[in-house]
């Protein structure tokens, strides 16, 4: 059943009236820009659950990348007979991707425009600890399969790496120091991992992309999927959207090759140095985070830098806003 409404839904539904305003003229009224401030509590993404923080260095960010943005707004809603923009904001950990997007809908919707934030990660196939669980087992068994098939597998090279399976410790480079045998169990297995984060195997694109489909195609209303942390925390709400012009998607993969229809991408760019240094000072005691983690960290990075070049506005992390030139330059032998 399950299938069949995920294959019906966001596709029957009623339109909103095609209106004589002029959002496209009416955003550009708001250049040239002024920074302002935000209140405390402004409306923020749709994940159950989610704790936004949102300090001054996100509100100095998102009034950086308002101005570009309102210019592409206006662009876009040109070209849709409903005046509708889809903008996705990503990139990797802790680049502040809720916050900014959360900022910048306060602006679009100070300015008149209507915005939702949608949370791309409602949209996994498998809640976070079943997800966790599914991402260790595909890099394991990739893993040692791969072994197998590079001749390096013997039943003693095995109970090491059980006994560093055991001990969450198999992801560590480390261990292969004087066991270059392990390479092969590093390298299949991160292939693997490879094979399934941030694609079709982890994460419902079709689905995402049907709501962008919809609401670009006057949807008076959509059906938004809602993930929790247990397995009875998964439901829909059937969202009005009638009065929004805008749809802000925040999403680690929301410039994705997968994802269809985003008309304006916003990558919040990090060095690989630079995202590892602010897990460093958010964790307690500035410990790194486990090497099975750190590779998935490393994985979505390269991903988010393999899709950079489509991205209409690149953010760095020191705020500026960046050509894609400059960019490459900056993550020139980062990976």
């Amino acid at each position: 059943m399950l299938g069949e409404m995920e294959i019906n839904m966001n596709t029957n539904y009623k339109k909103i009236t095609k209106t004589t305003t002029n959002y496209a003229e009416n955003i550009l009224k708001v250049l040239p820009w002024e920074s302002k401030a935000v209140p405390a509590e402004i409306p923020h993404g749709d994940m159950p659950g989610d704790k936004i923080e949102i300090d001054d260095s996100h509100v100095k960010k998102a009034n950086t990348i308002f101005p570009a943005l309102v210019e592409q707004v206006a662009d876009k809603m040109k070209a849709n007979p409903y005046q509708r923009v889809v903008i996705s904001v990503c990139g990797g950990s802790g680049v502040g991707k809720s916050e900014i997007a959360s900022v910048l809908g306060y602006f679009l919707n100070e300015s008149g425009i209507g915005a939702y934030i949608l949370s791309g990660d409602n949209y996994p196939h498998r809640i976070p600890m079943y997800n966790d669980a599914e991402r260790l087992h595909i890099f394991r068994e990739s893993a040692v399969r791969g072994m197998v098939e590079a001749g390096d597998y013997t039943d003693d090279r095995f109970k090491m790496v059980r006994e560093w399976q055991q001990a969450d410790t198999d992801a560590d480079k480390a261990h292969a120091e004087g066991n270059p045998w392990f390479e092969s169990y590093l390298a299949a297995g991160r292939a693997g991992l490879a094979g399934y984060l941030g694609t079709k195997n982890e994460t419902d694109f079709d689905e995402v992309s049907s709501i962008i489909r919809a609401f670009k195609d006057g949807a008076e209303d959509l059906w938004l999927r809602r993930m929790g942390r247990d397995a009875a925390s998964l439901w829909y709400d059937d969202i009005d959207v009638s009065d929004k012009q805008v749809l802000i998607i925040e999403w680690t993969h929301g410039n994705s090759d997968f994802l269809e229809g985003v008309d304006i991408p916003v990558l919040l760019n990090s060095t690989p140095a630079e995202t590892l240094a602010h897990r460093r000072s958010r964790n307690r005691d500035g410990k790194t985070d486990s090497a099975f983690t750190t590779m998935v960290l490393e994985i979505e990075q390269l991903k988010l830098h393999e899709q950079a070049h489509k991205a209409q506005i690149i953010c760095a992390k020191n705020g500026e806003l960046i050509s894609f030139d400059q960019y490459t330059d900056l993550m020139r032998d980062q990976f």
